[in-house]
């Protein structure tokens, strides 16, 4: 390579040198979070609840059936026709757990770390040292939201990982008979559960970005955190209301246990896209009036 060349070879601009220590610093917030998020007792102690809900219905089911009766499935619809084929297979176990854990456990769980992610840090004083600090307030929610996103992901594999640990100690693995009644390997099956899993966790991006939301709006952890699971509940009770028909499609827990629908064969994609779709609008929608209240909250008061 010639003088000239080496001489002509263009260099990072000074906006890419400006955007290097942004970047650096955006990274480490968000490790920051999830150093903090993980550690913290309340963290650990929602996650030992969820691992140990598969655990009791593992229990519960082997006690149930010791003395080879066997449990009836209440249909083909979610849970119940999961938890008639746990005792030939173990697998289902965690499709039970998850389907157990969904309505509430799991919600709840995101509830509180989405409802305290802001407002716990005013609470305690440090929220307006975490803005002196050359993160920016867009930043500083971004990582808040992704470390919360980040619990949706790690709650729902540790319920998943607990049942199917549980399953295989109690109950037998091996060939997945699918709610259609066509068979498949456990391999296929275990792909199965993990993509399941996955759609758990995103069926839970809604609920962080309300809770996130509903942090903004006070300085108090505890205030948000129950506002957060109070709505949750209000909603899945008007769910339920026969009469309220025509709003239940638009609320954030209308298709949650749609993830059922993955253990049909062929797949029925219908209501499993329209929940994704839902958490997308829900996430986007609280997602930007958390980024606007953030951006008009006056901290350093």
């Amino acid at each position: 390579m010639s003088r000239a060349e080496v001489t002509d070879a263009p260099g990072p601009t000074a906006a890419d040198r400006a955007r290097e220590p942004r970047r650096s610093w955006t990274l480490g917030l968000f490790r920051s979070e999830l150093a903090i998020t993980f550690r913290r007792w309340r963290t650990l102690a929602l996650l030992a609840v969820l691992a140990a809900v598969p655990v009791l219905v593992g229990i519960a089911v082997k006690i149930e059936t010791s003395d080879g009766s066997t449990i009836g499935a209440g249909g083909d619809e979610g849970g119940p026709a999961f938890i008639a084929q746990i005792t030939n297979n173990g697998l289902f176990l965690v499709f039970t757990a998850l389907a157990a854990t969904l309505p509430f456990f799991l919600p709840m769980a995101i509830g509180v770390i989405a409802g305290d992610a802001v407002a716990g840090e005013a609470s305690a004083g440090t929220l307006r040292y975490l803005l002196v600090a050359p993160a920016g307030r867009t930043r500083l929610l971004l990582a808040k939201y992704a470390t919360t996103l980040t619990f949706c992901l790690v709650a729902t594999l540790v319920v998943a990982t607990s049942a199917l640990a549980t399953g295989a100690l109690l109950f037998p693995l091996g060939d997945v008979t699918t709610i259609s009644g066509t068979r498949m390997g456990f391999g296929e099956g275990l792909l199965r559960a993990l993509l399941i899993a996955l759609v758990v966790a995103v069926s839970l991006t809604g609920v962080a970005a309300l809770g996130l939301f509903v942090s903004t709006l006070t300085s108090s952890g505890i205030a948000a955190m129950a506002t957060t699971v109070g709505l949750l509940i209000t909603v899945q009770i008007l769910d339920q209301i026969p009469q309220l028909h025509a709003l239940h499609p638009y609320f954030f827990s209308h298709y949650w246990l749609s993830f059922a629908d993955l253990m049909r064969e062929p797949v029925y994609w219908t209501d499993i896209v329209k929940n994704l779709q839902m958490q997308g609008l829900y996430a986007a929608v609280f997602g930007s009036a958390a980024w606007a209240r953030f951006g008009a909250k006056d901290i350093m008061a």
